[in-house]
């Protein structure tokens, strides 16, 4: 391939994405669950390490790392359903403070519009006969792919097991596809993946735990209702990178909206929200996660859409690992080495349309560039 026109490579590899992309829409419901059984697998590998170095043996060893992932799913599930428990019980009072916000808000619209408090009426009906229509499509079809979200969760721990089981059988795959000249390189590339996966996943456990506490814990001295509850949304929902920000404000300023009969709540949640978003983005998870990785915030976005669009919820959270593995490799291609800078977020001071050196595939400038941009350039480990 190496001998071909440049237009021919370039449309090669165009075309390889098509078809590559086209593949994983139509194999999206084998392969998100596989995809996430794969980091998960990553995740538990020191567990699992941990266990066969004491000299247990390798399925036991891989049936407890599964077993204690479960166990802190399982108290996960629990703390987040009794939160709604308390927002369910709760009802009344919140169908109070709905009824009378929207009083308010109907004397706002009859004070600076036409519309007497009648036509309103008509008009909050007419649009809540269509709203109920609209949900009941999305509950049916919620129901429809529930035994959907049942199979992936049901494979996800057989994937881990498997992937686990097997992982020196598919690493000596790996190495076979490529010529031995090539292995160390091969070799370095997996291990910054490990390292960078690693540290990425328990980075965002981290990183949920921390949002909850500390929004929750705040809003709850404060005195917020639901704060917990708040805390815990905007935390998982902080993992897609971007969207998930602005859904959690939304839902928070609903929650307390819908749980509090005055408005003054609504901004200290978003003040709040505000302040350690701040904290989380510029202190605290940089020092937690590190700087192995930097994605660009148009390719972060992009992925984040197009991974929705081809799993929904699961492979928007999915996107960035696999976007980062996807840098690592292309980074240590000679030939895929453009497609690393586009992910990338090494932005050079000066532009390539006046200085040379930056359209060339030069390690010194990209080593150069990472330092500018406080990314670490990738490591060269020489341990057999």
């Amino acid at each position: 391939m190496s001998d071909l026109p440049l237009t021919v490579r370039r449309s090669i590899e165009v075309m390889g994405l098509f078809f590559l992309g086209w593949i994983v829409v139509l194999g999206d419901g084998l392969l998100a669950p596989l995809l996430m059984a794969f980091f998960i697998s990553i995740m538990v590998l020191p567990l699992y390490r941990f266990f066969c170095k004491i000299r247990f043996p390798e399925a036991l060893s891989i049936g407890i790392s599964i077993l204690a992932l479960i166990l802190v799913l399982g108290l996960v599930v629990w703390f987040f359903s009794s939160q709604i428990r308390d927002l369910v019980r709760d009802f009344p009072v919140i169908q109070r403070n709905v009824t009378n916000h929207l009083n308010d808000l109907s004397e706002w619209v009859g004070s600076i519009s036409p519309y007497s408090t009648e036509e309103q009426l008509d008009l909050i009906r007419e649009q809540s006969n269509r709203l109920l229509s609209y949900v009941g499509g999305l509950l049916s079809s919620a129901a429809l792919s529930l035994t959907s979200v049942l199979v992936f969760l049901g494979l996800l721990p057989i994937y881990i097991f498997l992937l686990l089981f097997y992982k020196n059988l598919l690493l000596r795959f790996v190495f076979l596809w490529f010529q031995p000249k090539n292995h160390k390189r091969v070799r370095d590339a997996l291990r910054e993946m490990e390292l960078i996966i690693k540290s990425y996943l328990f980075g965002l456990l981290i990183q949920v735990s921390y949002m909850t506490v500390l929004l929750g814990g705040i809003l709850l001295i404060i005195g917020i209702k639901h704060a917990l509850l708040i805390g815990l949304i905007f935390a998982f929902l902080n993992l897609i990178p971007y969207v998930g920000a602005l859904l959690g404000n939304i839902i928070g300023v609903l929650i307390t909206l819908a749980s509090s009969a005055e408005l003054w709540p609504i901004f200290v949640v978003l003040g709040t929200i505000a302040a350690v978003q701040f904290l989380d983005n510029n202190i605290l998870m940089p020092r937690i996660v590190g700087s192995k990785v930097k994605i660009n915030a148009l390719a972060a976005i992009v992925g984040v859409l197009v991974g929705g669009e081809i799993a929904g919820i699961p492979g928007m959270f999915l996107s960035l690992p696999i976007i980062a593995v996807l840098k690592v490799i292309f980074d240590r291609s000679e030939r895929f080495k453009q497609w690393g800078v586009l992910f990338g977020d090494e932005r050079p001071e000066h532009s390539p349309m006046h200085y040379p050196v930056l359209r060339q595939k030069d390690c010194t400038v990209d080593n150069y560039l990472k330092r500018e941009n406080n990314v670490e350039p990738p490591r060269e480990d020489n341990k057999p």
